[in-house]
Parts: C-alpha cells; sequence; structure tokens
C-alpha cells in the first residue's frame, strides 16, 4: 500500500560549488522535503525502493509500478550536513522529515529525520558526469562563473541554462599534482578531493 508524502518545503542538496581565488566549496541548491507516514515498506524509502513524483507529494510504490519514477540508492538518518555523502551518480536527494508520535502517546519520533539519494529510472540523469546536478561534483562535470567568486555546475553539452566555462578533467589529492592546463580547482571531497578544471 502506498503512502503519500506531502512536500512540505524545499530543502538544501544538489550539486553547486563555489569557487574563491580559484578553489571551490560547496553550495546548496532546493530539492524537495517530505515528512514520513509509515505506509509502505518497513523502512519509509529505503535502500531499493522507490518513489513516484509529484507536484505537491511523493509517494512510495512499488518499483514494478507504472507510478514508479526513481529509485532510492542510498538512504541515511540525520542531516546530511554530517551525514554520509550520497553515491556520486545521485540525481537529487529527498530530505524526509522526522514524524512525532500523535499527542498522548510515549517514544521516541516514528520515523527519524533523514535523506535519501534518489535517481532516476529513467534519463535524464543529471548526476552522471557532464549532466549538470546532482548533490556532487565529480570528474567529467561542467561548471561557469556564478558572480561573487561563484561557479555552479551546467549540462556539459550545453542544453542547460547557461553555457559550461569549464570541465573538471582530474581528481588529485593536492593542488600540484593538476596538469598545467588547469585553469580552476574545485572542491571534490573525498579522498581526491581537489579537482583540476580546465577552460572549455
Amino acid at each position: 500500500m502506498a503512502c503519500a508524502l506531502p512536500v512540505l518545503l524545499a530543502a538544501l542538496l544538489t550539486g553547486c560549488q563555489q569557487a574563491t581565488s580559484g578553489s571551490a566549496g560547496q553550495d546548496r541548491r532546493p530539492t524537495p522535503t517530505a515528512p514520513q507516514p509509515v505506509g509502505y515498506g518497513a523502512v519509509f524509502l529505503g535502500t531499493g525502493e522507490c518513489s513516484s513524483f509529484g507536484t505537491t507529494s511523493f509517494t512510495e510504490v512499488p518499483c514494478s509500478s507504472e507510478r514508479a519514477a526513481a529509485r532510492v540508492i542510498a538512504r541515511h538518518d540525520g542531516s546530511p550536513d554530517g551525514g554520509p555523502p550520497c553515491p556520486a551518480n545521485t540525481d537529487f536527494v529527498l530530505h524526509i522529515s522526522a514524524q512525532r508520535p500523535a499527542s498522548g502517546e510515549d517514544g521516541d519520533a516514528v520515523i527519524p529525520q533523514g535523506y535519501a539519494c534518489m535517481r532516476n529510472l529513467e534519463p535524464p540523469h543529471p548526476g552522471d558526469p557532464g549532466g549538470g546536478g546532482g548533490p556532487r561534483t565529480v570528474v567529467g562535470d561542467c561548471v561557469y562563473g556564478a558572480g561573487h567568486g561563484q561557479v555552479r555546475e551546467t549540462a556539459c553539452d550545453g542544453t542547460g541554462r547557461r553555457k559550461p566555462e569549464y570541465k573538471v578533467v582530474r581528481a588529485v589529492r593536492t593542488r600540484d599534482r593538476c596538469p598545467p592546463t588547469t585553469a580552476l580547482y574545485v572542491e571534490l571531497g573525498g579522498t581526491d578531493p581537489v579537482g583540476c578544471a580546465r577552460r572549455m
């Protein structure tokens, strides 16, 4: 049985990058936030489960359903700011609000605050390298100058709202390992946190 999830507000965590003096840090773009009624699975939007899309709600549905639009590829409790990062191929992130017991009941939250890393069942996949989105910037992604020393992701094929200006061609541990053609350093995180970007 599916459970409808009204979207409370736009939250954070789709891939953007900021650059200052040739270095970059992460910025956040809105993604949906969903409260969690108890329903379809043992864990609401657990890893491997699917959701439908809607303009005002997300519904957990069987992945075999014709309404299924995206699959959970990772699910974590807590806030994404302090939790594990989503996989590199994540298309978008759903922030899930905690549901508290009804008035007069004892106990902790019925469902804790968390976030689900989502992958569209069909293209487009903005989380793929060059796709222009996702919560992380990876090798193969393109960015453009957004003003005030910031850069943001855009599709490498030019289909995004903004034309790509730089492409991340390598991930390394330190800036001195970037090739001489590097025009911008982008913070990627992980074991190789420096992205070497060349001008397009």
